[in-house]
């Protein structure tokens, strides 16, 4: 109920005017809409990380956006279904794309067993974000030591640092296509010689009668 502050009057909740001596009655105001805190270095991290920045940005927030680090766990699907090394070179860190590149044939190798690939890119799903992270982090600390007057060339820099390398993309095409074409072949041409199963010997003949 509303209290008129004229004669004391109770009124309705939705009355605009007291119904016993007409003075207006007072309207509460609404609280004010705080708008969503930013962080004042969140517009280098878009700058250097480009393409689906929003989204890397609500990962990095759990771990410390400009903060001290902190570990959570996250996943990355282009890094688990995308081949893992081209992940790691489509966004320009080159010592992970080596050795996503080598750790799963020297694995293979070693073990003879050909699941191990599946392992390196669950690995990667799981630690993929946490690893860009870092490397986002290193790299926009050190930019950020530039005496920079020009923000334009900043953001330049920035962007030329981090963003990604396009072609990446057609070379995963490529690999895919190559990989189905081969499975595709070894499926069609079947086991080799050496592998095939030994077919019914034939039906020995009833000797001929002298």
């Amino acid at each position: 109920m509303k209290l008129c502050a004229q004669c004391q009057q109770q009124n309705k909740e939705d009355a605009k005017f007291c119904h016993q001596c007409g003075h207006i009655l007072t309207v509460e105001s609404e609280p004010p809409i705080t708008a969503p805190l930013i962080h004042p270095d969140e517009h280098h991290w878009r700058q250097f990380i480009g393409p689906h920045a929003d989204r890397y940005l609500t990962h990095f927030k759990k771990f410390g956006l400009g903060e001290q680090p902190k570990f959570a766990l996250t996943w990355n699907w282009p890094a688990f279904l995308y081949v893992s090394f081209l992940w790691f070179l489509y966004r320009k860190m080159y010592v992970y794309a080596m050795v996503y590149a080598l750790g799963p044939m020297i694995s293979t190798y070693l073990t003879g067993d050909m699941t191990v690939g599946l392992v390196w890119s669950i690995m990667a799903g799981a630690t993929a974000n946490y690893v860009y992270y870092w490397h986002c982090r290193e790299h926009i600390g050190a930019l950020k030591k530039n005496a920079w007057t020009d923000p334009a060339k900043q953001d330049e820099a920035l962007r030329e640092a981090g963003g990604v390398q396009s072609y990446v993309i057609w070379i995963g095409v490529a690999l895919y296509i190559l990989f189905a074409i081969t499975t595709f072949k070894m499926i069609q041409d079947g086991p080799p010689d050496g592998e095939r199963p030994p077919g019914k010997p034939a039906k020995p003949t009833a000797a001929s009668s002298v």
